[in-house]
């Protein structure tokens, strides 16, 4: 079932219009919002702070196969990144460190299965293996990513899809995510081309008019984290489609209406609340994170304009910041949520201090704004 909200039309008529009004404006140069940030609040110190936090902690088991959960994998994933960006080379060789023991006493922990869930844990061996060169990651790191297409939906309607399509709004960063990562050690199309196929089919059949992805065709609200899964798989989508890819402008135009509302609907503190347009509900941060990813990665990038989105992601990065205790450690952290038709359900559920689905993006943030730093 399709769900309309017809309440948002006029929303998102204002929306596309501006979307189409600032694709000319000049881009201011994101440095000014991305620097000379107040003192312990840096993209460096903070990320190093999460960062270490990972290290130390032990491995998150999934109960379903009893091996690394997704929420470590990009969390790692998220780490590695952040390494990278800031030449971290002590931090680069922790956290390869910390894969050695999968390769022999611990390899029962390496998921198995067929599941978005399990296979985005290939993130990690691509990552280090551009990192490191080690072939032993490429290898481990490509038998995920193509695992995911080894049977491809062949149904008349969904045709060349991945048979892990569920059409949940997290699976567009766990495809994209890892699919991504095989193309940028690979330089192989059919990576950026399998991940924009199934983008585009998850785009069709789930935003709405405001840009927004209900929870579930059958829960129409507008999760914070549900949204922030998207957000951050369309952003990183868009790092490695190429300008002239077929798919580019459909995923473009679909991620400004996107962050048109998510400015929108930005609280005065810089966050972004549990269910994204009720402004009763608290201010959740795994979602607020991904957002903040979404907005530093698209004013760097040039799709956003850096006047608009730079300064609303600077207050959205001190705004975590805040958040953040002495350990490294993110507060406000919704638990898992499963989707349902009950408004009391998302306004109830229990904030966590520490959770990787906070922690992730927590990273993904760090890494880009270093990146923004020295690509300008």
């Amino acid at each position: 079932m399709q769900l309309i909200f017809s309440s948002y039309r006029k929303l998102s008529l204002v929306i596309t219009l501006l979307s189409i009004s600032l694709s000319g404006a000049a881009y201011a140069d994101s440095n000014t919002n991305f620097s000379d940030w107040p003192q312990d609040k840096s993209p460096q110190q903070v990320g190093l702070l999460v960062a270490n936090a990972f290290v130390r902690r032990e491995h998150f088991i999934h109960p379903e196969n009893n091996a690394i959960h997704y929420a470590e994998a990009v969390t790692w994933y998220g780490a590695l990144d952040f390494a990278a960006q800031t030449h971290d080379k002590d931090l680069q060789t922790r956290l390869a460190q910390r894969f050695e023991p999968l390769w022999q006493q611990e390899r029962n922990l390496i998921p198995g299965g067929n599941h978005v869930d399990f296979n985005v844990f290939g993130v990690v061996p691509l990552q280090l293996y551009l990192q490191t060169a080690d072939v032993r990651y490429r290898t481990l790191g490509l038998a995920f990513a193509d695992a995911q297409w080894d049977r491809p939906l062949n149904d008349g309607k969904n045709n060349g899809l991945t048979n892990q399509t569920r059409f949940w709004i997290d699976d567009m960063y766990m495809i994209t995510a890892l699919q991504g990562a095989a193309y940028r050690a690979t330089h192989d199309a059919r990576y950026v081309d399998r991940a924009a196929l199934e983008m585009v089919a998850y785009l069709k059949k789930l935003q709405q008019p405001n840009g927004l992805f209900p929870h579930s065709l059958e829960s129409p609200y507008f999760w914070a984290r549900g949204n922030g899964w998207f957000a951050a798989g369309m952003t990183e989508l868009l790092r490695v489609l190429p300008a002239k890819h077929p798919q580019r402008a459909i995923v473009i135009l679909s991620y400004k209406k996107m962050m048109a509302t998510l400015l929108h609907y930005q609280s005065e503190s810089g966050l972004w609340r549990q269910l994204i347009d009720r402004p009763e509900f608290w201010e959740e941060t795994s979602g607020s994170a991904m957002f903040t990813f979404a907005f530093v990665t698209g004013v760097n990038e040039g799709w956003l304009p850096a006047d608009i989105y730079g300064p609303a992601a600077r207050k959205a990065w001190l705004a975590l910041v805040d958040k953040v205790n002495s350990d490294g450690l993110l507060s406000d952290i919704c638990v898992g949520t499963g989707a349902k038709n009950d408004l009391q359900h998302y306004l109830d559920r229990p904030r966590a201090v520490g959770d990787l689905h906070g922690q992730a993006p927590m990273l993904w943030t760090a890494a880009a704004l270093a990146r923004a730093q020295h690509d300008h």
